[in-house]
């Protein structure tokens, strides 16, 4: 008989649920909690928010700040190489995106939590996998790694939300082993922004959800249609391997030719 286990907790800022399937209970507990101090490691080094992390302590490194005449506290240079891979992987994206993904804000200082999401789900989801369970879900704030089947031998399966009223859902979505990632506003406000355009906010467009190769690539992209406003979607259109669903202030759909064949 194949047991669950479930749990969901708070870390990155957001509730992240975390559900695998097999055989052994206490297997299927070491592996939740595994996964889940995993994730607090990495909210401790990136998070922005607190004081001690290691992004933040390179924050305050550069650039040298002559008013103090001292040098800051970590660079890049001496960062960890988990800090280094997240930094080349906001690299590329910007400029796999034509900048509309970017890491570092208008103000000079970087926040990598575009990327730091999809990769630290992307990472749990493989630790679940090296721990000998191929049937797992992943979530965290609408990003989501899953495998194999539920509790109930079913595929697993997502629910896109109605931007306009979040208890209701308007697509029911079967990744099928996929990466799957929500871009929006609905939910944390104006968090994204256009950085060819970082003063005005993005009104055209509510919400974007990709299905991509994996969670990291799904929601990297995810995020960069979103600041693209209503041509992202062309945007996915013109990318191998991803698919969108887009919804505009007006609570208009617009999808990519391939979305329908994650649809039951």
């Amino acid at each position: 008989m194949m047991r669950r286990m479930k749990d969901t907790r708070i870390g990155m800022g957001m509730p992240i649920e975390i559900e695998i399937v097999g055989p052994t209970s206490l297997k299927l507990r070491r592996a939740s909690e595994d996964a889940f101090e995993y994730l607090m490691k990495v909210e401790a080094r990136f998070s922005v928010y607190k004081e001690d992390s290691e992004i933040s302590r390179i924050n305050r490194a550069a650039p040298f700040v002559a008013s103090s005449g001292e040098w800051g506290e970590l660079s890049l240079t001496d960062a960890s190489a988990e800090m280094k891979e997240v930094f080349a992987i906001g690299e590329k994206t910007k400029k796999e995106t034509r900048g509309y993904f970017d890491i570092r804000r208008p103000d000079g200082s970087i926040d990598p939590s575009g990327v730091v999401k999809g990769w630290a789900i992307r990472n749990t989801a493989a630790r679940v996998r090296a721990a000998g369970h191929e049937n797992y879900m992943v979530n965290a704030g609408g990003d989501i790694a899953m495998n194999g089947k539920n509790a109930e031998g079913e595929e697993w399966n997502v629910g896109i939300r109605n931007p306009f009223n979040i208890h209701e859902i308007v697509k029911v979505v079967y990744p099928r082993g996929k990466g799957i990632a929500t871009s929006g506003s609905y939910i944390r406000g104006d968090h994204i922004y256009n950085p060819h355009e970082p003063e005005e906010k993005i009104r055209n467009i509510v919400s974007v959800t990709v299905i991509g190769p994996d969670v990291l690539e799904a929601d990297l992209i995810a995020t960069a249609a979103f600041a693209m406003g209503t041509s992202g979607v062309a945007f996915i259109e013109s990318l191998s391997g991803f698919e969108g669903y887009a919804i505009d202030t007006n609570g208009i759909a617009t999808f990519t030719s391939g979305f329908g064949e994650y649809l039951k």
